[in-house]
């Protein structure tokens, strides 16, 4: 069964088959990449993980992965392919997921970002996300703390 196309983009469950294209991405958006064996790991190991890719036709330009545990969710990872940035696509894809977080009855989302991420940050915040504390050190590549955001109610 096709998943439904969202402003000219599908989300879909993210598979083995979409890794090499989720490197190149992971590669370019995080000063210490994932590896495939991270995700494989995920994919095929983690009963908690839930990953969505999203395509423009057969090309994945970003995904998303959290962990799914109880009613929470906890986004392990959000990115967005550099040349598809500043169109609103991050938003979409994350709305997306929460709308699917919201009917599988998770009712509260939570996710670290860097602090010296604002951008990031900016996006959070205008989807509802709140401040809730901060991780000292969280980072360990760069020792950055990490923000603590929760969002409790899913629209």
């Amino acid at each position: 069964m096709a998943e439904p196309a969202i402003a000219g983009y599908t989300l879909v469950p993210m598979h083995l088959q979409h890794l090499d294209q989720v490197l190149r991405i992971e590669e370019k958006s995080f000063p210490t990449p994932w590896s495939r064996y991270a995700f494989s790991c995920e994919l095929m190991d983690n009963d908690f993980a839930r990953y969505y890719c999203l395509l423009s036709n057969d090309t994945v330009i970003g995904y998303m992965g959290l962990w799914v545990i109880l009613d929470e969710a906890h986004i392990t990872n959000v990115a967005i392919h550099p040349e598809y940035r500043n169109r609103s696509l991050g938003e979409l894809l994350m709305r997306e997921v929460e709308l699917r977080c919201q009917v599988a009855g998770i009712k509260r989302m939570t996710l670290e970002v860097r602090v010296s991420n604002s951008a990031a940050q900016s996006l959070y915040a205008k989807m509802g996300f709140t401040n809730a504390g901060l991780r000292k050190g969280y980072y360990t590549d760069t020792k950055e703390d990490a923000i603590i955001m929760w969002k409790d109610k899913l629209d």
